[in-house]
């Protein structure tokens, strides 16, 4: 196992949802990664749900020592939009995961958040956003210092020649708060995207599930139905063989960024119309004198982070 001083600290700050699930399942199995907290935030579905959910897996890792705090229960702007059509009722429907026994943290997450950072070395905090980015977003108004402290973003949102999968135009993440991601992306944190134009290289196919499936484990098997129940609605609209897996590219990128390449360019948030809200603008071609801001991940080596994944899950 690495040294506490050689592995990297990340706050997970997500909506569960079954790949938010796994992509904590992900950073669980693996020893370079110390997680601080996980940080909720409505998404997916509601607020009283993804904290729930983020106990849940926790306690399915084996796992319940992790801090999980809730955070903001609405975008700052808008009402709230969920994905209950997606991923179940309960946002993990699949398995038959028990209620959690740990307890929720009493701090609010934006506190969470923005004292941790304020309170380790500048530099050592790594952020990975798995929903929308209400939470970052409060904790940068409420402390912006924070900006100059974080050693990176790395957030599942957007797209660009994929078009958008809650809208023509829009990916869910970013159109639920779309104030918050535009913030974000202007504060100066090194950020890195993972787009659809990511994700949907990264297919759950039945071969894939299955490897996960033949591990055996419970959290394999859990892992395997929450496969089961997500994909579908994808292979139902994309006519695919599985469904994108969208949020463990985040921690996969942490882990072996080599899966991955993509270009650094300038990326903002449609906040105005309601005909493209949320939409992410990205200057791909660089067409424009708009300073890069963003590291937009355009590919992923599929196999390659299939076999990362299986075998993080084998050791939970």
């Amino acid at each position: 196992m690495p040294s506490d001083a050689a592995r990297r600290s990340i706050i997970i700050d997500t909506d569960p949802g079954q790949d938010d699930a796994v992509a904590i399942l992900l950073a669980l199995g693996s020893p370079e990664l110390d997680v601080l907290g996980i940080t909720a935030v409505a998404g997916n579905v509601p607020l009283h749900l993804t904290e729930k959910n983020a106990r849940k897996i926790c306690e399915l890792a084996g796992r319940p020592d992790i801090a999980v705090y809730a955070g903001a229960d609405r975008p700052m702007e808008r009402d709230l939009v969920t994905a209950e059509h997606v991923h179940g009722k309960t946002g993990l429907d699949g398995p038959d995961l028990p209620e959690p026994a740990m307890k929720l943290q009493d701090r609010h997450a934006v506190d969470f958040i923005a004292e941790t950072i304020m309170s380790r070395p500048a530099g050592e905090v790594t952020l990975c956003a798995l929903g929308p980015l209400t939470n970052i977003a409060l904790a940068l108004r409420k402390e912006p210092a924070i900006a100059g402290r974080i050693r990176e973003l790395v957030m599942m949102g957007g797209g660009c020649f994929e078009g958008g999968n809650v809208t023509p135009t829009a990916e869910f993440n970013i159109y639920v708060d779309p104030q918050a991601a535009q913030l974000v992306l202007r504060s100066g944190i090194p950020t890195t995207i993972m787009p659809l134009d990511c994700t949907h290289k990264a297919l759950t196919s039945a071969e894939r599930t299955a490897a996960i499936r033949a591990l055996g484990t419970p959290v394999a098997q859990a892992t395997a139905q929450l496969l089961d129940f997500f994909e579908r609605f994808d292979e139902e609209k994309y006519g695919t063989d599985g469904g994108p897996l969208h949020d463990p590219t985040v921690i996969a990128w942490l882990l072996k960024p080599e899966l991955f390449s993509g270009r650094t360019v300038n990326v903002e948030v449609e906040t105005g119309s309601e005909l493209t809200m949320g939409m992410t603008v990205v200057d791909w071609w660089r067409v424009t004198e708009r300073e890069p801001n963003a590291l937009f991940v355009r590919d992923i080596d599929a196999d390659g982070f299939f076999k990362l994944l299986t075998e993080r899950l084998a050791v939970l």
